[in-house]
């Protein structure tokens, strides 16, 4: 069967883009790419975090995913510099635990924002370059949170919903145009976000093992990169489930 996306397995000298660098997946990712040879450069809010990890080849571009005034003078930059992008990764994220009793706009709001609206200010401004090219690849970091509601995911789970949607529409917008959409529903993976839960997180897995498992799916040419697989697929299950037995099964989940 053709794969759905283009298959990426070799990344020596691939222009690559990885907004949210500093640390978990993004961080993961961008050390498991220098090692396979790419070009690079890494954004996110804070220049220390993306200086620790930095090759002296790479392009240390730090941004706001907020303003897109700033993502698009970055661009520019990567762009004056390389001539062009191959690949982009979107990792940039906030995750707030939040009850329906605890909500708390300035963390709801800074949630839409950065898992949300950063995506449309990315999309705002590398897309054009991409459709002109009529090739390019985006990489949008979503989460299983985004299959149904989950109990403390408020403000989280919504954008991550959101974020799924928006990656079907693009993939069949753009791949007739060459453009490949990648998109990832990891678990649970260990972050200085999921930290913060205070209850056992099946399946944890580490952000090296969701590298991995991100780019073999990237290889694969796979649209829906799901991981670890013994957790996705039941809770894939679990959004399918009628509805009364969805919620009894989440308050039984929820219920210390």
């Amino acid at each position: 069967m053709k794969p759905l996306n283009p298959k990426i397995a070799q990344w020596q000298g691939r222009r690559v883009w990885i907004i949210g660098a500093s640390s978990g997946i993004g961080r993961a990712l961008a050390e498991r790419l220098a090692g396979a040879g790419a070009e690079l450069a890494l954004s996110a809010r804070g220049e220390a975090g993306l200086r620790e990890i930095a090759r002296e080849q790479d392009q240390v571009l730090p941004l706001d995913v907020a303003d897109p005034v700033t993502l698009e003078r970055v661009q520019d930059r990567l762009l004056a510099q390389w001539g062009g992008i191959d690949m982009t990764f979107y990792c940039a994220g906030v995750y707030h635990p939040m009850r329906a009793w605890e909500i708390d706009l300035q963390q709801v709001n800074a949630t839409l924002t950065i898992n949300l609206q950063g995506v449309y200010n990315l999309l705002s401004v590398l897309l054009p370059h991409y459709l002109d090219r009529g090739q390019g690849g985006l990489c949008l970091l979503a989460s299983v949170a985004g299959y149904s509601g989950l109990p403390k995911a408020l403000a989280y789970g919504p954008t991550k919903a959101a974020l799924i949607n928006l990656a079907q529409i693009l993939y069949s917008d753009l791949s007739p145009r060459g453009i490949g959409i990648y998109l990832v529903n990891p678990g649970f993976v260990d972050t200085r976000l999921t930290r913060q839960n205070d209850f056992t997180m099946p399946a944890l897995t580490s952000p090296d093992d969701a590298a991995r498992e991100i780019l073999d799916g990237i290889a694969r040419g796979r649209f829906e990169i799901d991981f670890p697989r013994r957790f996705t697929r039941p809770m894939k299950w679990l959004s399918r489930l009628p509805q009364r037995l969805r919620f009894y099964l989440l308050k039984r989940a929820a219920t210390p």
